[in-house]
């Protein structure tokens, strides 16, 4: 009966030294120990924390036979373990001197067995390189820190039976409470410490996403409108990542002064790996656009080198068109991107007739068909991506040609290119009403105004 009161008292005080513990992996004191960072002043608060501890260990205790049954040495030996020799040693002498004072014909076997289960933590805390020792590595200490107490007592407190007869009741409960509260806090300090090396690496990993989000839209034009002094055409542009980087590409630049070139684009996959391929495919079309008035011959010149050591497989849908200021006609190529809407001034909504064409980065050997229109005066385009019409709501059902041929039908073109898009955006979001964006979603908007 006397054992069972004795690991419940035990426990007890324990679970004030692990509370007490986990309060302290909460201070910039703990951060300082982890980093290594630990001053002769901080050195100084972890003795005075640790003794205190051990002073608590005493006073917890039970008393039995002329002894006290106790958490004392874990105190002490704690200190060691998080601080090194000197706090060990020093959070010992605080618990070594606040049991002498009790007296007791253990009293001083007592204390110099606090300050060997602190010296002895320390050792520890060396061995392992000043990091935080493995919880097995913790109970072992306790196990031999308790198990010389008893050695110590056995060897200097008189009488010796009664020493005997002590350590007989009390070694068995001590040395188990000890080592569960040893190994209970240095799980805390572990676990605490992997929170925190996470913690780390996800802000830096979150830090240098935003870094490649910010290239990444530096890549695209962000400047609108983006041929200011040219009055004949209207143009707009907006690229939304899914998350910290996407897939999703646009551009358009002039030829010359009459020609203007249109692109828009989808990398396969998400994240990292999109976008630098989404940044290789926009480095090559302005590359090879600049070079030839032919959207065919554009589209194969940068599928080649896309479909050289692709080892990753990967592919982008592209839409590459040629618009000619003077007349409005508008030739074009599709490398399997969905094809764009006319929204003509006079009403109705019209899509792109599909051209032969696969993605980029497939095959070397697809064949790029071409096709043209007529955009007439006040005639809109719209080009985007399919994270559009696969946008979905709560329910899971997609927005569809459909619901973007209503609301560009709904818009018109009159208002510009921008009112056009922000009209597809608003369909957009009452129809998914909150629900996650999974896909990148892209727009370029295109009015013809005039004539030139």
């Amino acid at each position: 009966m006397l054992s069972i009161d004795l690991f419940v008292q035990l426990i007890k005080s324990m679970a004030v030294v692990i509370m007490v513990a986990y309060l302290f992996t909460r201070t910039r004191l703990y951060r300082q120990v982890l980093d290594q960072r630990l001053s002769w002043q901080g050195r100084g608060i972890l003795i005075l924390i640790f003794g205190a501890f051990s002073i608590w260990g005493t006073l917890a205790g039970v008393e039995i036979l002329g002894g006290i049954a106790n958490t004392r040495d874990m105190g002490a030996a704690l200190g060691g373990l998080l601080g090194g020799p000197w706090v060990g040693i020093g959070a010992g002498l605080i618990g070594a001197a606040q049991r002498l004072a009790m007296g007791g014909f253990v009293a001083v076997p007592s204390a110099l067995g606090a300050v060997a289960a602190g010296f002895s933590g320390g050792v520890v805390y060396l061995l392992f390189k000043r990091r935080v020792a493995p919880v097995w590595a913790a109970m072992l200490l306790a196990l031999f820190t308790e198990s010389c107490l008893m050695g110590i007592n056995l060897l200097m407190a008189k009488p010796f039976d009664a020493a005997l007869t002590l350590v007989r009741q009390v070694i068995v409960p001590m040395i188990i409470v000890n080592a569960i509260g040893m190994g209970v806090f240095i799980l805390i300090v572990r676990n605490e410490e992997r929170e925190r090396v996470t913690r780390i690496q996800k802000e830096r990993m979150e830090g240098e996403l935003n870094v490649a989000r910010e290239i990444q839209l530096g890549i695209v034009p962000a400047i609108f409108p983006p041929f200011p002094e040219r009055e004949e055409f209207d143009l707009h542009a907006s690229l939304e990542s899914a998350h910290e980087v996407g897939g999703d590409l646009y551009d358009f630049f002039l030829l010359d002064d009459d020609h203007l070139c249109l692109a828009i684009g989808d990398v396969s996959g998400k994240g990292v790996p999109a976008s630098l391929f989404m940044a290789v495919t926009i480095t090559l079309l302005r590359a090879v656009g600049h070079r030839t008035p032919l959207p065919d011959e554009v589209l194969a010149r940068v599928n080649a080198p896309l479909c050289h050591d692709n080892d990753a497989a990967m592919f982008v849908t592209l839409f590459f068109a040629v618009y000619d200021v003077r007349t409005g006609a508008l030739a074009y190529s599709s490398g399997g991107h969905p094809p764009p809407y006319i929204v003509r001034a006079g009403g109705g909504v019209e899509p792109l007739p599909q051209t032969a064409g696969a993605g980029l980065g497939v095959s070397s050997r697809v064949a790029f068909g071409v096709n043209t229109a007529q955009l007439e005066c006040g005639d809109g385009l719209l080009l985007y991506t399919d994270g559009v019409t696969e946008a979905m709501d709560a329910k899971e059902r997609m927005f569809g040609e459909e619901r973007l041929e209503a609301a560009l039908s709904a818009a018109g073109a009159q208002d510009g290119a921008a009112h056009m898009m922000a009209a597809v955006r608003a369909a957009m979001d009452a129809f998914t009403a909150g629900a996650e964006q999974y896909d990148d979603i892209t727009m370029v908007g295109f009015r013809r105004t005039h004539d030139a």
